[in-house]
């Protein structure tokens, strides 16, 4: 059996985040890929096209660096501003790949981290309202707030994402790769 070559560094995907009913959420075009590991892959978005799910479109306005896990419950978008590095973590399943994209459903709950450190749970009341109106299992809640645990202990930990040397090595491999591209 021959195991299907998943993207590359320089490859750009699609990803798609869903909501627990199935339906589509958002999408974005073009992520690239800077790196792809067993467990892990690690993109950047930069300018890239979102489309919302009632077709409302946009454009990303800075440079963030992108991390999804096979195994754990949250991703990380790191934007890198003019006045730090701000994070948006997202509380989602662990990501799936397809020939499509890299697709996860989002479970509403995210964390905020802002360049100065503050964090912020945000979204609890949309999260409360769907886990009625989609009936999330006791299981699917517990796992979610397990996550939302080890995701505040690598930011305080500076873990991961939450490091300076992972933003500077891999925006600067993006810069690198950008370079390349349009030599």
């Amino acid at each position: 059996m021959v195991k299907e070559r998943g993207p590359r560094e320089g490859d750009f995907i699609t990803i798609k985040s869903y909501k627990h009913d199935g339906s589509l959420h958002r999408t974005w075009r073009d992520t690239m890929v800077l790196k792809t590991s067993e467990n892990a892959i690690i993109g950047v978005n930069d300018h890239t096209l979102v489309t919302e799910d009632d077709g409302r479109r946009w454009v990303t306005r800075e440079p963030a660096i992108v991390y999804f896990h096979k195994h754990y419950w949250f991703n990380i978008i790191a934007m890198i501003r003019d006045n730090g590095v701000s994070y948006y973590c997202n509380l989602a399943s662990p990501y799936v790949l397809d020939k499509e994209a890299l697709k996860y459903i989002d479970y509403d709950l995210d964390v905020k981290v802002y360049p100065d450190g503050e964090k912020r749970l945000l979204d609890v009341d949309e999260y409360e309202a769907h886990g009625k109106q989609w009936h999330y299992s006791k299981e699917t809640d517990k796992i979610l707030k397990e996550n939302v645990k080890v995701l505040v202990d690598w930011i305080n930990e500076g873990k991961g994402p939450f490091s300076k040397e992972y933003i500077d090595l891999w925006y600067s491999r993006y810069q690198e790769l950008s370079r390349r591209a349009d030599s």
